[in-house]
């Protein structure tokens, strides 16, 4: 594609993407930058999970943005006696009527574009493990049989903190799956009284379709052809490496505190969201600020601390934050 032509497509879905958070904004106020990294993920073909307290209004924003982003939405309400059949679906015996019998697969709702997982902590291990094969592949296998999901696939999952009763946590295999973990929390006092005007009247705000499945499918691949500096790719190497405990390029902060770190995927991560951010606000490539902006978000699901930084007390995002500063300050350096 010619570089003239890529730039007016690339500006034309900048365009569409800042009428798609305008409608979303509508019914989800006031979390702009939740808005961008759930866009982001979308953007990047890949799920996203949003962590924070009930009642905050997750539900509600997956819910818009199948309606924004024109996609067949399914809700599974994750609970502790959930099993796989029920997110995947499963094989019956039919009788027909000459009395013959044969088997029926009937698909569960992860056969859709945007599968809500809500609460999904509250689920066993062995069923949030029923996701793990359709969030990587796109495809479920029942019964020895493969069965294609329809594209494109999201996962938006919501999650409770662990802190409240009837959770479990999810196993790491499964973290690192989610492109990005979205922090919702608390809105601010002039952002909670539009709310509470918006959604206690007789109407609300309306929402409208803005994309549709082909289009999405059309800009995830142009995504792919923004294009990076060497200085961010280099950036991008710099930041991940250094949150790898017991290696060379550990920082004291990582090593001290750090009980595994991010693996190749973050650094994939990171090249695709850097260029969602950029795209969603209205560049044709992304920057450094970007990296950093999107550092968190990407790392934070895919570290843990030590049990000697637990009980410290330590904040794994604010050790994300000095790693990528460093980071951005050394390569500006160099």
């Amino acid at each position: 594609m010619a570089e003239a032509e890529l730039v007016i497509r690339i500006e034309a879905l900048g365009e569409k993407l800042a009428a798609a958070k305008a409608s979303i904004e509508r019914r989800f106020i006031g979390q702009e930058e939740v808005v961008d990294l759930v866009l982001s993920s979308m953007l990047c073909g890949g799920h996203a999970l949003l962590l924070g307290l009930p009642g905050l209004g997750k539900t509600r924003l997956v819910d818009t943005l199948s309606t924004v982003m024109g996609l067949k939405g399914a809700r599974v309400q994750f609970t502790p006696d959930l099993m796989p059949a029920d997110i995947l679906g499963s094989e019956v015996l039919e009788t027909a009527a000459d009395g013959t019998r044969a088997f029926r697969f009937i698909e569960g709702p992860v056969f859709c574009q945007l599968l809500l997982a809500d609460e999904i902590n509250r689920a066993s291990p062995r069923t949030q493990s029923a996701l793990l094969q359709a969030m990587q592949e796109k495809s479920v296998t029942i019964a020895g049989q493969p069965h294609d999901l329809e594209a494109p696939f999201h996962v938006l999952a919501t999650q409770n903190p662990l802190e409240q009763e009837g959770t479990y946590p999810l196993p790491e295999a499964q973290l690192d799956r989610f492109l990005v973990q979205v922090d919702v929390d608390y809105p601010d006092r002039d952002t909670e009284r539009d709310i509470l005007i918006a959604t206690t009247g007789v109407e609300e705000g309306e929402v409208h379709q803005v994309f549709s499945a082909a289009e999405l499918i059309e800009a995830q691949g142009l995504l792919r052809q923004m294009p990076v500096g060497e200085g961010v790719v280099e950036l991008i190497l710099d930041l991940v490496r250094s949150c790898r405990p017991n290696t060379a390029e550990a920082t004291e902060a990582v090593n001290a505190s750090v009980a595994w770190g991010p693996g190749p995927r973050a650094a994939q991560a990171l090249m695709l969201t850097t260029r969602a951010r950029a795209l969603l606000d209205g560049r044709l490539a992304p920057s450094p600020e970007d990296v950093l902006a999107m550092a968190r978000p990407v790392l934070i699901h895919r570290m843990a601390l030590s049990f000697a930084a637990r009980a410290r007390g330590d904040d794994l995002g604010a050790i994300i934050a000095q790693v990528a500063e460093t980071s951005v300050a050394e390569r500006s350096a160099a």
